[in-house]
């Protein structure tokens, strides 16, 4: 059985998307439209924009999500068994599923953008990277700071060995510093503009819910493994309220991808720029077959 995977946040570099804009007239059509949903030329900022205007939330989520739901139209052979995305992922993975159409769901990731955007402005947050140290572990020390007042919560479960957190500035630095004498090999703080997937996004899920209630949902064709859970879901309803709760949840990718090898699949294709999640399925299940489009 065949997963199809998307990526989120991370993956952009400038020169994305343009060559299936340049060969495929389907691309074409999909990117144009693109720009006149958001009212503004993202294909100029993915085609040539500098590495800095990829960085802005506004863009890069958008960004992404156009590149992965374009490469995925224009290869008709894909017909996945099953879809899973990776934080914003899970929206080209909806798109995927037809769950949702091309236009909303980009309508919901720019209104997603902007809303985590003013989330950021509104409790100053930072994420840091864990490695070499057991996932119980990590979550016990950053609970215990958050009890002691200064939120950091587990943001992504990435693989065994590479765990993502997220909270306030004091709270990241006191947790690197406390996982580091616990054992990690490193604590990487990473240069993002907020606390995704943590408690202070929640002036963000608040928006996006509004916005979600507001959007038409399908029964999905095959099976969205969502973050919040790892579960397969094709209930329009279910999929509606996990998305909701994706923003202040961790985006559980670990088991996401154990639970789809349990439930058959035998190889994971990688749809959107770059190759991260194919680097994560091989840690998490050696015995996959992985591949990118």
């Amino acid at each position: 059985m065949k997963a199809v995977i998307f990526p989120g946040q991370g993956s952009q570099f400038s020169g994305m998307g343009r060559d299936l804009y340049e060969q495929h007239d389907e691309a074409k059509a999909l990117m144009t439209q693109a720009n006149d949903i958001l009212g503004f030329s993202l294909t100029d900022i993915m085609f040539s924009g500098s590495d800095e205007d990829l960085r802005r939330t506004d863009v890069t989520q958008p960004a992404i999500f156009l590149h992965s739901v374009v490469q995925a139209a224009v290869l008709p052979c894909l017909q996945p068994d099953m879809v899973a995305g990776h934080s914003l992922g899970e929206f080209s993975a909806l798109v995927a599923a037809k769950v949702l159409t091309f236009a909303d769901a980009l309508r919901l990731v720019a209104q997603r953008a902007q809303a985590m955007q003013a989330a950021c402005q509104e409790q100053p947050g930072t994420m840091a990277a864990i490695l070499g140290l057991d996932d119980d572990t990590t979550v016990r020390i950053c609970q215990e700071i958050t009890d002691a007042g200064n939120v950091v919560v587990a943001a992504n479960f990435n693989c065994p060995g590479q765990l993502v957190i997220s909270g306030s500035v004091r709270g990241i630095e006191l947790a690197c510093e406390q996982l580091k004498a616990a054992g990690a090999k490193r604590a990487l703080p990473l240069p993002v503009g907020g606390a995704f997937h943590s408690p202070l996004m929640q002036s963000a899920e608040a928006a996006l819910a509004e916005a979600i209630e507001k959007t038409t949902f399908s029964p999905g064709i095959c099976p969205v493994y969502q973050n919040v859970d790892a579960a397969p879901h094709t209930n329009p309803d279910e999929i509606r309220q996990n998305l909701v709760r994706q923003l202040t949840a961790p985006v559980r990718w670990t088991q996401s991808v154990q639970r789809m090898a349990q439930d058959g699949a035998t190889e994971f294709v990688e749809c959107g720029p770059g190759k991260v999640l194919q680097g994560l399925v091989k840690k998490i299940t050696p015995a996959v077959a992985v591949a990118s489009v």
